[in-house]
């Protein structure tokens, strides 16, 4: 695989990370560039791990992962819109904290789910994997920084309607990968 096309696929990997990192941009109201980073760090290592996990497996293996993978993702971003929907209606005096490790960790294996299927592919075309796994960790970890602080700038416009609609995003974007993966069925 050339070069432009890796770079291709690292920013189509990246972009479910860029679309929720911009909605914890928005629900974080004091970032600091700690916070961003961390979100970032965090994507972009499952951006990188996914892939070479993926690279190890048999064909027959990604046959099996390429069956649920599109319900997975869809499964765990719905349940954190959700859960984003239902505490933005709850009256309280702290926001949701996108930060909580648990949270991070959902949010960095649902955005990293495909990466896995990326990286059996890169396998069986022969592609340098080690290369292009720190290609797409690094593509991911500058589209997610960016995202943090472009959700913090739309926050801020949205104010306390932000948990709303970064909840709602998430969902769609979910809904988006399971379309995307029944309607090639």
């Amino acid at each position: 695989m050339g070069l432009f096309s890796l770079l291709m696929l690292a920013a189509a990997l990246a972009m479910d990370a860029f679309s929720v990192a911009v909605t914890d941009g928005m629900l974080l109201y004091n970032i600091r560039v700690r916070d961003a980073l961390k979100i970032a760090f965090l994507f972009g290592m499952f951006q990188f791990i996914m892939p070479l996990l993926g690279s190890s497996v048999s064909s027959l293996a990604a046959d099996y992962i390429e069956s649920f993978d599109h319900w997975l993702v869809f499964l765990l971003l719905a349940f954190l819109g959700v859960k984003m929907i239902i505490e933005a209606k709850k009256e309280r005096e702290i926001p949701k904290n996108p930060l909580l490790p648990l949270s991070l960790l959902l949010m960095a294996v649902a955005t990293s789910v495909d990466a896995l299927a990326a990286g059996v592919s890169l396998a069986a075309v022969g592609s340098p994997i080690l290369f292009s796994c720190t290609v797409i960790g690094i593509t991911a970890f500058l589209f997610s920084l960016s995202g943090v602080f472009i959700g913090r700038r739309f926050g801020d416009l949205l104010g306390n309607k932000a948990e709303i609609i970064g909840g709602i995003v998430l969902i769609l974007i979910g809904l988006k990968t399971l379309i995307e993966h029944l309607s090639v069925l």
